[in-house]
């Protein structure tokens, strides 16, 4: 009887050598992009947290929580729950940390790229563990920041290889408490006359959280949210002049963008300007949102900390990597060393480790003591720039053969008197 074959659990990946070089350029993106040009430092923070830091700024009644959460009891019968999002861990660490202290230039900006949990249907570009590149910034209620981050993401993709003509920018206004407190009001009312046809979460969030059901995928609840009356309707002054503000400031940095009245995110802590970055690129099937975010001016409040306005956004890695053009494995072999006899094993060793620390080159040899023939056929492999080969007669004459595998051409040279310029093509 075999033992079992254990595989990976579904919904998670194996990121495997051969698709690091997407992953490398998200990361060295992020870092020009991000940390470079527009100021914002990386942060990290716990894979889980207590379970009350995601049910009170997600909200209770959000699929996040209701459906999706890990959530578990530890050994101190704490209720511990795998981070689904990045924003909450983020304002959690911005107030523990007193990130809103004097000594701190705001707006306070700060960036992570970090795994998520979520129980829910894996697929294509949706995993229960996926990876968020995401961005907050804190201290700042200028719609300027609005903009700016739009345009950062959108710099983003740019910077990965996306065409900016197969983007579409969507901005909403959920306004301020009172323009949603008096919308949600609005919105029930209209809902109300369907209740035999909504959906049966639907029906469970018309009473909690009825702006939940603009966004729900049931057929019959679109049908329903179509004529539904627009939050735009409901903004009171202050909200519209801002929501006004804001487009001028990304017509100002020339970006294009369509009003969606029904958007409205997933998770209940946004307020004033939300937004998603859609892709009509095929790869996808149909349009589909690769970014969203927008402000949530009060839950560093809520979280203990002082009143800050607050705005950011998150993207779907997973669903990134499927538009991302082929990426080319820029980390080649330096130097491959063949061994012709077993006994300069010692002599091998001793060489590549001069040549990784003394001249900072990449190299690899044998360990298997093959045949010289499939040496060289690792070597061609491995696509090494040069091969050292080392068998009797240089043991005996205490000096190396170098081969630029390029051109063919094939030098001698002693051991004391290798020099980098040796291995340069």
């Amino acid at each position: 009887m075999t033992e079992k074959q254990y595989q990976k659990p579904k919904g998670t990946a194996d990121i495997l050598p051969v698709n690091q070089p997407k992953w490398q350029q998200i990361q060295t993106a992020a870092n020009k992009i991000f940390s470079h040009q527009y100021g914002f430092g990386k942060i990290e923070t716990p894979v889980f947290e207590n379970f009350e830091l995601f049910s009170r700024s997600a909200g209770e009644t959000s699929d996040v929580v209701s459906k999706e959460m890990y959530d578990f009891y530890d050994k101190g019968d704490r209720r511990i729950a795998l981070r689904p999002e990045g924003t909450a861990g983020v304002v959690r660490a911005y107030v523990e940390n007193k990130l809103y202290g004097p000594e701190y230039e705001k707006p306070v900006n700060l960036y992570y790229l970090e795994s998520m949990y979520r129980y829910e249907r894996p697929q294509s570009g949706r995993l229960r563990e996926f990876h968020q590149l995401g961005v907050e910034s804190f201290g700042s209620d200028s719609t300027k920041l609005d903009a700016t981050q739009i345009s950062m993401v959108l710099d983003f993709f740019e910077e990965v290889g996306l065409n900016r003509n197969q983007l579409m920018v969507s901005i909403n206004s959920l306004g301020n408490s009172q323009s949603r407190d008096n919308y949600r009001q609005t919105l029930i009312e209209y809902l109300n006359q369907y209740k035999d046809k909504l959906s049966t979460d639907s029906l469970t969030r018309l009473e909690n959280n009825p702006l939940r059901i603009l966004d729900s995928k049931d057929p019959d609840d679109i049908e329903i949210v179509k004529n539904a009356p627009s939050i735009l309707d409901s903004l009171d002054e202050e909200s519209r002049i801002r929501f006004e503000q804001v487009q001028a400031d990304l017509q100002n940095l020339n970006i294009p963008y369509q009003i969606d009245s029904n958007l409205v995110r997933g998770l209940d802590y946004y307020n004033h300007t939300i937004f998603e970055i859609v892709s009509d690129s095929k790869e996808l099937g149909s349009a589909s949102t690769i970014a969203g975010g927008g402000r949530y001016n009060g839950m560093v409040q809520d979280f203990g900390g002082p009143e800050t306005p607050a705005i950011g956004f998150a993207i779907g890695l997973e669903r990134l990597l499927t538009l991302m053009p082929e990426v080319e494995n820029k980390d080649t072999l330096d130097v491959y060393i063949v061994k012709a006899d077993e006994q300069a094993d010692d002599l091998i060793m001793s060489l590549g480790y001069k040549l990784r620390k003394q001249f900072n080159l990449s190299v690899q040899m044998d360990y298997n003591n093959r045949s010289l023939k499939s040496q060289f056929k690792s070597a061609d492999r491995l696509k090494a720039k040069f091969t050292i080969i080392i068998g009797n007669d240089e043991l005996a004459s205490n000096s190396i053969s170098i081969k630029n595998m390029d051109s063919g051409q094939q030098i001698q040279v002693s051991l004391h008197d290798i020099k980098k310029e040796n291995f340069e093509v």
